[in-house]
């Protein structure tokens, strides 16, 4: 099990890799993907990415979205009821770079353990 568990991360970790190669070729970058994170003009309710996710708050696992593009044009539809991004706009993939990597630098999300009430 060890071994398959081993093997997944390689290939995640491949994957991303690949992504954030291709994103920089494309003039996508950490810096600008920031930048829109922080942006009430991404929409119009004046909130930002940040506003949720500070500090990559609930980010943790975002590494494992197959449609992470996807998942971010949702919040900026509506939870900060702006137009979605182009998905393979520098935009969006400077925004893709930045949460993937914010969401690798925090601590993996943990299970807490029923409570048995004694």
């Amino acid at each position: 099990m060890g071994t398959a568990k081993g093997m997944a991360f390689m290939v995640l970790t491949f994957l991303c890799t690949i992504g954030i190669v291709f994103a920089a070729q494309s003039g996508a970058s950490l810096d600008r993907g920031k930048a829109l994170f922080n942006d009430p003009k991404l929409g119009t309710s004046g909130k930002t990415c940040a506003t949720c996710h500070a500090d990559g708050k609930k980010l943790e696992n975002v590494a494992q979205n197959s449609d992470l593009a996807a998942t971010i044009n949702g919040c900026i539809a509506y939870m900060l009821k702006g137009t979605p991004l182009d998905i393979t706009s520098v935009d969006m993939q400077s925004l893709v770079l930045y949460v993937k990597k914010i969401g690798e630098q925090r601590p993996a999300a943990t299970k807490k353990a029923p409570s048995t009430g004694y």
